[in-house]
């Protein structure tokens, strides 16, 4: 029994579930079929996954049990990989081979290799109506952050869990640290703007002034208020400075993000501003590493995803997205 972590609001089919791996393992082209999730198959696939957690849970440690715990808080489920639609399969026919009847003495037809492997094929509308997942093997990319990360800072970096979105109204003159792998300065603009961070959550962010923000940035670059990179001042003087990339940009609405700023592979902040409003920003990343500005915005209502505004601060409390169950139930789509 294989044990991995399955994302159980998989709206998709079995072939989206989502395993913990390190980057840059895939040997091979890897094809999973998505298949159409009615309501009946997103019901059925859970259940299955209930039970097979049920079963995988009696066979785990105390320790494994207690981080299952976790991940069920945040929507997780531990079970085997499966399907839970199976092909009908039909009445056996017997395939009559000679070769098979004949063997000397010191064979054993029990090991003999079989001609006719039994193989599970796709019935012809479950090929027709399903769309295909594509896992190709990666290449190394020489701008990308996590090139320059220890093994320790790269688990940090790479999501372990559900991302949740964390919002951020800034005004001008205010500056955002994603960790210290990622800064964005707002320098001018006439009223304030949602920034929506996308990245691990164990990445802390940190909202400064711009007469600050490089007084913080050589304190603590490496020490926990940061946390990435980790190892002080020794550790510093090896990862490259931070460099700058002046982005201009114009609101569409405060409801709709106009950009993404990405971050090299950290994560990546969505911008929304008041229509028509430009905004001047300058954003960093470490010197060797990609920015990127994404128009459009990979998730354009990002900013819409949060709660309450914090007192005090520039933070709205964290929203957890809705599934994609919960949207068809609101909006009564079938």
């Amino acid at each position: 029994m294989l044990r991995i972590v399955t994302f159980l609001r998989a709206a998709m089919s079995e072939a989206q579930t989502c395993l913990l791996f390190f980057p840059g393992t895939t040997l091979n082209l890897l094809k999973f079929p998505i298949i159409n999730p009615t309501c009946d198959r997103i019901f059925r696939r859970q259940e299955r996954l209930k039970e097979e957690a049920a079963k995988t849970e009696d066979q785990l440690s105390s320790e494994e049990k207690k981080y299952l715990n976790h991940l069920k808080k945040q929507g997780y489920l531990v079970g085997r990989v499966g399907r839970t639609f199976q092909r009908q399969k039909s009445s056996p026919v017997v395939d009559f081979d000679p070769d098979m009847l004949s063997y000397s003495i010191d064979e054993d037809p029990r090991h003999s290799p079989r001609k006719h492997e039994e193989r599970e094929e796709f019935t012809h509308n479950e090929v027709k109506d399903a769309r295909w997942c594509f896992d190709t093997p990666g290449i190394v990319k020489e701008n990308c952050v996590l090139n320059l990360l220890t093994e320790k800072e790269v688990k940090l970096v790479l999501p372990t869990h559900a991302i949740i979105p964390r919002t951020f109204i800034l005004k001008p003159g205010m500056v955002l640290f994603l960790a210290a792998l990622g800064r964005v300065d707002y320098l001018q603009g006439e009223k304030p703007a949602w920034f929506s961070v996308v990245a691990s959550n164990l990445l802390p962010v940190h909202i400064a002034t711009l007469s600050n923000a490089d007084a913080i940035y050589e304190k603590h670059a490496g020490q926990e208020l940061l946390k990435v990179p980790m190892g002080g001042e020794e550790r510093m003087k090896e990862f490259p400075p931070l460099v700058p990339q002046d982005i201009t940009l114009e609101g569409i609405g405060t409801t709709e993000a106009v950009a993404d700023i990405k971050l090299s592979s950290a994560g990546w902040v969505a911008v929304t501003a008041h229509a028509e409003e430009k905004l001047l920003l300058r954003a960093y990343t470490p010197k060797g590493t990609a920015l990127v500005v994404r128009e459009p915005p990979l998730l354009p209502y990002i900013s819409t995803i949060k709660g309450a505004r914090i007192a005090g601060t520039a933070a709205y409390r964290t929203k957890k997205p809705p599934s994609l169950v919960e949207n068809l139930k609101t909006t009564g789509r079938q």
